[in-house]
């Protein structure tokens, strides 16, 4: 890999660390030759620090290290995204991001229809939601609505029409979503077993 570390004055690219797991970016740190160099040999992410004026490896003095997963440089061979898997938060002030945002797991609109069902079995006295009505009704109720939805979704994907076909797989989706929630669960720890089961 090459990279341009002569591009700059004082010879440190810039280097975004990013979650490999929840695709969050953690912080922006610097790196030179031989950070990066003492970052590939120890599997720990390690800088030169611009205010100490020596090399730094995150968590030598919190624990708090970022693990090494990959090194990809930019198109200009001028800076440097870093995947990791960090242990514990990575801002010195304590949380998760250099931004103060949560590193959770995102799955993009699903992760608000969550939220969105969430807020409906937490106000499950609604008269108007179709929501909070399952959740009044039970698991089973619930878990019958999956099974409907899944028999109906087999049967559109025998046939041609893909409109049919897509709506009933955002029905069963959707339903599957509400069951989670009400057996206590989430996406992540769906995603956590099928992560597992890769590995």
């Amino acid at each position: 890999m090459k990279i341009d570390f002569k591009k700059y004055k004082d010879g440190l690219v810039p280097a975004i660390i990013q979650d490999v797991v929840t695709r969050q970016v953690l912080m922006l740190g610097f790196m030179n030759k031989l950070a990066y160099d003492k970052t590939i040999l120890s599997g720990k992410v390690t800088f030169f620090s611009r205010s100490k004026k020596r090399l730094w490896t995150k968590g030598e003095e919190s624990g708090n290290f970022l693990n090494l997963v990959s090194i990809k440089n930019d198109c200009d061979n001028d800076s440097l995204l870093i995947k990791v898997k960090p242990n514990g938060p990575t801002c010195h002030t304590g949380t998760d991001t250099c931004w103060n945002e949560n590193n959770k797991q995102y799955f993009g609109f699903l992760s608000e229809l969550e939220n969105v069902i969430k807020s409906r079995r937490v106000n499950a006295d609604s008269e108007k939601s179709y929501v909070a009505s399952l959740f009044k009704k039970g698991i089973n109720k619930i878990a019958q609505k999956v099974g409907e939805e899944a028999v109906e979704t087999v049967i559109e994907a025998k046939d041609d029409n893909d409109d049919l076909f897509l709506n009933e797989s955002a029905d069963l989706l959707f339903h599957y979503l509400v069951l989670l929630q009400a057996k206590g669960f989430s996406l992540k720890d769906i995603a956590k077993v099928l992560e597992e089961r890769h590995k």
